[in-house]
């Protein structure tokens, strides 16, 4: 019998993107609604995606076994 398959969580799949340097990026929270109540400035800044912080790059890698 060979070794089992890995599953990927596909909650996290769905909500992150992995780098060709192996940096996960992730969108920032805050743009569903009540837009017109945030500045100009606030709503430009949350349109781009981040870095997801070294101390939990580790756990979510291993929920991602292919990514």
């Amino acid at each position: 019998m060979g070794k089992k398959k890995l599953k990927t969580k596909k909650s996290i799949a769905k909500r992150v993107k992995i780098t060709g340097t192996g940096k996960i990026l992730r969108h920032k929270s805050g743009t569903r609604h009540l837009m017109s109540s945030k500045n100009s400035r606030r709503k430009r800044k949350l349109r781009h995606a981040t870095l997801i912080s070294p101390a939990d790059t580790k756990e979510i890698k291993r929920m991602l076994p292919y990514g």
